[in-house]
């Protein structure tokens, strides 16, 4: 089963621009990302696909691939189809380009349930424990069946406890995605669906068109960077943790 990790990283973040060239620890942030998936050890290939010609050269200055992309993709997942489309492999493993400290534990196990062939998406979920977060938007909630096949993402509390049941499970979504290749070619080509523009949240349409996805439970609950606020935060982590840029 080859695999392929693409990475998307576009200059103009609405709220943080150029944020994949922000330094973290005298390193930009793409670097950190790049290099832990790299380290990880799990991939034929991990590439960069960006719209910027300045993250582009950044990468190949650390010894990175990055493939120039087209400006107008409405999505990262837009963005990695278009690389994935020239490629010869069998999965695509979707990492965001502001998760410095994703690892091969988080990641190792998507590679596991894709070995089921007859599986086309899966991404992660993690246990969400404290409660107060529920009510924020930012924190994408989502419910499985049985056999932990997604059924509904959204940015509200799901489900709704009305009766105050104890000890109900509440998950949050990591949105690290492993695709089968044919299986993200098919769902780049598919029209937005309502609830994806309602809910402003792509994977819906994975749903909306009948396409399963199934989640893999992780501890891992990410720290991703929005604002220059967070990279400051994250930077403060990392200097407790010892980390070395």
């Amino acid at each position: 089963m080859k695999a392929v990790a693409i990475i998307p990283a576009r200059y103009e973040s609405t709220r943080f621009p150029g944020k994949a060239l922000a330094k973290l620890l005298n390193k930009p942030l793409i670097q950190w990302v790049w290099e832990a998936v790299n380290n990880a050890e799990l991939f034929d290939q991990v590439l960069v696909a960006t719209d910027s010609i300045l993250i582009k050269e950044a990468v190949d200055n650390f010894g990175g691939q990055a493939v120039l992309t087209r400006k107008e993709h409405q999505s990262g997942t837009d963005r990695i189809a278009e690389v994935a489309e020239s490629l010869d492999c069998d999965i695509i493993v979707n990492v965001q380009g502001d998760e410095p400290l994703i690892n091969q534990k988080v990641l190792s196990p998507l590679l596991q349930v894709m070995k089921d062939t007859s599986l086309p998406i899966a991404s992660l979920m993690t246990p969400i424990k404290d409660f107060s977060l529920l009510s924020n938007p930012n924190l994408v909630k989502v419910v499985v069946d049985n056999d932990s096949n997604a059924l509904y993402f959204s940015r509200s509390a799901i489900p709704f406890n009305r009766d105050n049941i104890p000890l109900v499970d509440y998950w949050q979504h990591i949105g690290v995605y492993a695709y089968r290749r044919n299986a993200l070619m098919q769902l780049v080509k598919l029209p937005s669906g309502k609830l994806e523009q309602v809910e402003k949240l792509e994977q819906l349409r994975a749903l909306e068109h009948g396409i399963p996805i199934r989640m893999v439970t992780t501890e891992y609950n990410g720290i991703g960077v929005d604002t220059p606020e967070d990279l400051l935060i994250l930077e403060s982590l990392l200097k407790e943790m010892d980390y070395e840029a």
